[in-house]
């Protein structure tokens, strides 16, 4: 048993002696699939994307199948995910059976849709997006254009030279024209594509403001040079590390005394997107800006 330290197959631990029958109907062993098991303490949380892809894959027999989806874009380094999503697993024309927290694709996929990595097959970021744009909304979609076009280096234009005509085509035209990679997190795809629907004056992403004397001070989220005029996602991590929240407090003064004035965003703008635009926009008209 001390051989096994994650998700495994009942059948083959058996068979390699790792572990006895009574062990794998026990408490202290969870049954995830069928012939698929973890002990207890070692079950991924839902929040643990790649730990529950890790465990779905032992479920298909055979060729290893592919991650695709969201599991897809976490295992490339993109975090666009919402907690507790399923798992896609491609699994070619294979009758597969889907099961909960976990989406069976029967698709085909091409040598140049396919990359290992971490011990898994993954759909490259690229074919990812691809996906996930077409099943997603627009919103959801482009933030994770934003996230797989970022970690894989790619211009999401990319998406327009694939075949048409595959299901959800439709949507890859307006998620591409409102992509950003510059983008460094979903509130700040999100944050975006408020600012764009409300027809706030078009800021430079991650604008790098410096001093009088041109040394830098900060690099913002979204910045408006011509009214010295910032906005930024301050997520809770802000708040509830004193480390980071007494730089944050030292950067906010080091830019006001540059002239700049900083417009937070938090968890609560993402429910309420109009109240920010409102403090925005009062902000940027009382600096200069004409409605």
């Amino acid at each position: 048993m001390e051989n096994i330290s994650g998700p495994f197959r009942g059948s083959e631990a058996l068979a390699a002696g790792d572990i006895t029958r009574g062990r794998l109907a026990g408490p202290r062993t969870t049954k995830l699939y069928p012939n698929v098991h973890a002990f207890t303490e070692c079950v991924a949380a839902p929040e643990d994307l790649i730990g529950r892809a890790r465990e779905a894959v032992l479920y298909v027999r055979g060729a290893p199948p592919v991650v695709g989806g969201y599991a897809a874009a976490e295992v490339h380094g993109a975090d666009c995910a919402p907690i507790g999503v399923p798992v896609d697993l491609v699994v070619g024309k294979r009758a597969v059976r889907a099961r909960p927290g976990l989406i069976v694709r029967r698709e085909v996929l091409g040598p140049d849709d396919v990359v290992e990595k971490d011990g898994f097959l993954v759909t490259r970021p690229e074919r990812t997006a691809w996906d996930l744009v077409r099943r997603l909304g627009f919103t959801e979609g482009v933030v994770a254009l934003d996230a797989l076009a970022r970690v894989g280096e790619f211009d999401p234009a990319v998406l327009l030279d694939r075949p048409p005509g595959a299901r959800g085509c439709r949507r890859i035209v307006a998620a591409v024209e409102a992509s950003d990679p510059r983008a460094e997190s979903r509130p700040e795809t999100i944050m975006r594509l408020t600012m764009v629907e409300h027809h706030v004056p078009t800021p430079t992403p991650q604008l790098e403001v410096d001093n009088e004397y041109g040394a830098f001070v900060a690099r913002v989220d979204f910045g408006w040079d011509e009214f010295r005029v910032a906005a930024e996602y301050q997520g809770d991590q802000h708040r509830m590390d004193r480390r980071q929240w007494r730089r944050d407090q030292a950067r906010t003064a080091d830019l006001a005394a540059c002239g700049w004035v900083m417009v937070p965003w938090t968890g609560d703008d993402l429910l309420n997107p109009a109240r920010f635009v409102r403090r925005l926009l009062s902000t940027l008209v009382q600096r200069g800006h004409v409605l």
